[in-house]
């Protein structure tokens, strides 16, 4: 869990585009595979952004699809609610080609979508003459990096060449999705960890009593941001705190909600920033938990409203650190993000 992989069971994974920083997370492993030429496309698991942060950071697309519309069959759930399947690939086109085999209905999975889902690839190079982009304005405030404001006007000026109509648009309660989604979280990863006891799940301890097979057995097999995780979320859903964290935590994820829901009445894609920041240094953030979690500010409002977005490589600072820019759309609209994403990398110039 996190956003550096630092907290990985395997150990710190090194960024390919400079190996003393951090490669994002939590899918950085997938993400710097695809970027060092390790692997074609990778998949990542998306629950707060997790494919579309590591996916910046190394210079390479993420794409998180609509919650539901690909099987989460065989993951180990974190926060079923937000959890989703999306793939990491070198282009825009890789992407819709994955996608084709991805979003299928899967009986295993309660929560898989139905829906026949379309040919992602068909009319991907059609262009996006005449949509209508908007640019939040509570994702370009001051906590946004100097180079990347730099670089989110050659974004606007790229998507105007292309003939999008770019509008600046709110989403007034983005300020809240940061504690929103912790709290929601931490909450189900409470719930959806308490399996893993040492008795059907994860390794056990050699222990003489069952109380101590438990606790030794979570104390062993849990790193410290996991556990971190399990802590806060046993504490929202305690008895007294319930309705005052968990309870007003979904409160406030229907009104971020209803924040996209408007926007998409007036325009079709929305185009952000996917981090605050370039790839930070290994070691940078790890000793303060609320700096790290600060980092997913721009990418979990996405996961608390269950809709798509992907993040392509929208260039470069520094001699050599990538920028991400997240295309969001409504739900299931993947193939206009798919397409606006290509038009994009066919003609952004760094």
């Amino acid at each position: 869990m996190g956003s550096s992989t630092e907290n990985s069971y395997f150990q710190t994974t090194r960024n390919p585009r400079d190996l003393s920083r951090v490669p994002g997370g939590s899918s950085g492993g997938s993400a710097a595979a695809v970027a060092a030429d390790e692997a074609i496309y990778a998949l990542g698991s998306d629950t707060g952004g997790s494919v579309r942060h590591p996916a910046a950071f190394c210079g390479v697309v993420g794409m998180k699809p609509t919650y539901g519309l690909v099987s989460r069959y065989g993951l180990t759930a974190f926060a079923s609610s937000l959890d989703q399947i999306g793939p990491i690939t070198k282009d825009v086109y890789d992407s819709a080609l994955l996608l084709n085999y991805l979003a299928k209905h899967d009986e295993m999975d309660s929560t898989s979508a139905v829906k026949k889902t379309p040919d992602y690839t068909e009319g991907i190079d059609r262009g996006i003459e005449g949509l209508k982009v908007g640019l939040p304005k509570e994702y370009f405030g001051k906590e946004l990096d100097s180079r990347i404001q730099e670089k989110a006007k050659k974004w606007r000026k790229t998507f105007e060449k292309l003939g999008a109509d770019v509008v600046e648009i709110s989403l007034p309660h983005t300020e809240y999705a940061i504690a929103t989604y912790y709290i929601i979280a931490s909450s189900e990863a409470s719930a959806n960890l308490a399996r893993f006891d040492g008795v059907r799940y994860t390794s056990r301890a050699d222990t003489d009593s069952i109380e101590e097979l438990f606790s030794r057995s979570r104390d062993e097999g849990f790193g410290p941001e996991v556990k971190r995780r399990i802590l806060l979320g046993t504490y929202a859903l305690s008895a007294g705190y319930y309705d005052e964290y968990y309870g007003k935590a979904q409160k406030a994820r229907r009104l971020i909600k209803q924040d996209f829901d408007r926007a998409f009445e007036d325009v079709d894609l929305i185009a952000a920033p996917t981090s605050p920041t370039p790839a930070f240094e290994i070691g940078e953030k790890i000793e303060d938990p609320l700096e790290m979690y600060l980092s997913d500010v721009f990418i979990v409002p996405v996961n608390l409203a269950g809709i798509p977005a992907m993040s392509i490589p929208g260039g470069e600072v520094n001699g050599g650190l990538p920028v991400g820019m997240q295309i969001m759309g409504g739900s299931l609209a993947e193939k206009k993000i798919l397409r606006a994403g290509y038009a994009f990398e066919q003609n952004f110039e760094n």
